[in-house]
């Protein structure tokens, strides 16, 4: 029998200098990834958006599970991930019931 390999990942809003939000994830340190996004260390959306500022963090056992929590964010409104970020679940659920 195999033992099952579980790494804790994490998804995470930010918010870009132009006020945009960038949705991200990572198997390591969140306050890290910030770092390396405000340094420019991998170029893409981020680099010329800085700096950035870090709003949202969920945590997952799973790197899947996170990656599939990212894919699903980065699908939403701008509306759906501020009532997400604010933690207002009531303005969450009114806001699925919209087509985008």
């Amino acid at each position: 029998m195999y033992a099952r390999y579980c790494m804790t990942a994490h998804v995470y809003i930010l918010r870009c200098s132009d006020g945009r939000y960038y949705v991200g994830s990572t198997r390591g340190s969140v306050e890290k990834r910030v770092a390396e996004h405000n340094a420019g260390t991998y170029g893409g959306y981020t680099a010329r958006r800085r700096p950035v500022e870090l709003l949202y963090v969920q945590d997952f056992e799973g790197v899947t599970d996170a990656i599939a929590a990212e894919r699903q964010l980065k699908g939403w409104s701008r509306a759906k991930k501020e009532a997400l970020i604010n933690g207002d679940f009531g303005a969450l659920k009114v806001l699925s019931r919209r087509r985008r």
